[in-house]
């Protein structure tokens, strides 16, 4: 079955109830994750929350970057194919067909999960930075962006877990990134697997 160029998602919206101090409490790493696929509305609150407008101004989102730079793009990885998140139109655009999960780290586990997030700076929106700045403000976004994602799927009971094993050679052009597009992250995120 062909997958579309774009898909769109729908509004997001948080868990009902949910709190930060629930979100806070509830929040750990998970390596097990359900087959079952993460549902539209649920990928949406899932990508707003990591990386979404949250301002009409297009400027401003729902984590921090360093001096506004807004370099970090998030890429997710499902068995339908890899795709990049338009936080501006709440929508993923496909960049690479077919299941390249396995692709998104080292562990056996991330083959099986749902979705891998993947977090990828691109350095040239950093043009007046050093590299030693670009490499520590990239990273600092990265994790806050990450810790966003975990506090969501703490709040709608999701596992995640974020990873630094990447093969960013494999990886690299399965995104078709720009050589000045650098991976800082990937990010598993499922339902829980059944104990």
């Amino acid at each position: 079955m062909a997958v579309a160029e774009t898909l769109a998602l729908p509004p997001p919206r948080l868990p009902p109830g949910a709190t930060l101090a629930h979100a806070l409490e509830s929040r750990h790493s998970s390596r097990e994750f359900s087959s079952r696929p993460l549902d539209p509305a649920t990928l949406s609150a899932l990508l707003w929350s990591a990386w979404g407008m949250n301002r009409p101004d297009t400027r401003h989102r729902t984590a921090p970057s360093a001096r506004n730079w807004q370099e970090m793009d998030v890429y997710v990885v499902t068995a339908d194919g890899a795709f990049v998140y338009d936080a501006q139109a709440q929508r993923l655009k496909l960049v690479s067909p077919g299941d390249h999960r396995a692709a998104t780290g080292e562990q056996e586990f991330v083959a099986g999960a749902p979705v891998n997030l993947v977090l990828v700076a691109d350095l040239a929106r950093m043009a007046d930075a050093t590299s030693d700045d670009r490499a520590l403000y990239s990273a600092l976004d990265a994790g806050c962006i990450a810790q966003n994602v975990y506090l969501y799927c703490a709040a709608a009971g999701l596992g995640c877990v974020v990873r630094g094993l990447v093969d960013r050679e494999r990886l690299s052009p399965l995104l078709h990134l720009a050589p000045g597009q650098r991976i800082i992250v990937a990010q598993s995120v499922g339902y829980p697997a059944a104990p």
